[in-house]
């Protein structure tokens, strides 16, 4: 009887929900979620970056007015304008 607990409790120190083969896949997740958070942490420093240059007191009127007309696809008299790309 004292081999069959004994037996019973081993195969569920390995096995079980709680077990060791549990306790390593936990970790592994733990890995994945911290590469993970690393990478949308490096993206949302991307992008708070990108926010900053929107607030008014870093505005640049030159960049948004050169930005404006790239994304308008337009230009101003007297521009000189170099096509590049154009066979796709």
């Amino acid at each position: 009887m004292c081999l069959l607990l004994l037996g019973y409790f081993g195969y569920h120190a390995v096995e079980g929900d709680y077990g060791y083969q549990a306790l390593q896949k936990l970790k592994a997740r733990e890995i994945d979620l911290s590469d993970q958070l690393a990478r949308l942490q490096d993206e949302r420093r991307v992008l708070d970056r990108r926010v900053a240059l929107m607030r008014p007191e870093s505005l640049d009127p030159d960049m948004i007015e050169e930005r404006a007309r790239g994304t308008l696809n337009v230009a101003r008299v007297g521009d000189i304008v170099i096509l590049r790309n154009l066979a796709r």
